[in-house]
């Protein structure tokens, strides 16, 4: 089966933990992942500058990690970035900031993107935060 997940609660949330959980057992039990999109919050999950403590489980890194290792194809909000500092190469030079911070194997672009997934997968998982 071909899954879209969304994952719209910040890194430290529960809710991200559960998340991925969920792809690496998809994963693991041979379905496939059309699209993972960042919305809101979880954009910072993006972010190759993000620190977590060192008492706590570092869901960033493990996003990451599993996105390169899987070469899945992890969208992230262009809007939900921006407003929170997450770039890439050309929107840093667009806005005349000195640095980028998106993570290797994710990309910046819109809802049509979530969209455009939603017609290709059989299931869409949101996975959102504490409101």
């Amino acid at each position: 089966m071909q899954f879209t997940l969304m994952l719209s609660a910040a890194p430290h949330d529960p809710a991200t933990r559960r998340a991925l959980r969920f792809a690496q057992a998809l994963l693991a039990g041979g379905h496939g992942i059309e699209r993972v999109f960042f919305y809101q919050d979880a954009v910072q999950i993006a972010s190759r500058l993000i620190v977590c403590p060192q008492d706590e489980q570092d869901m960033a890194a493990g996003w990451q990690a599993l996105v390169r290792e899987h070469q899945l194809d992890a969208v992230v909000c262009i809007a939900a970035a921006l407003r929170r500092g997450i770039l890439d190469a050309p929107e840093a030079a667009r806005y005349a900031r000195d640095a980028d911070n998106l993570a290797e194997g994710f990309v910046l672009s819109g809802l049509g993107q979530l969209h455009e997934a939603l017609q290709a997968a059989e299931r869409l998982v949101h996975f959102k935060g504490d409101v």
